[in-house]
């Protein structure tokens, strides 16, 4: 019997695609809160 099995994973550059995706906006929104926490502070 001939073996079928196929690799069909995620790519490291999906992977890095996607953590992009989504640490990109969370990195931003983090940081858009500090900034904004810092004024109730002053």
């Amino acid at each position: 019997m001939p073996d079928t099995h196929q690799q069909n994973g995620t790519t490291t550059w999906q992977v890095v695609l996607a953590w992009a995706f989504v640490g990109i906006p969370l990195t931003l929104g983090v940081i858009q809160t500090l900034i904004n926490a810092m004024k109730l502070f002053r």
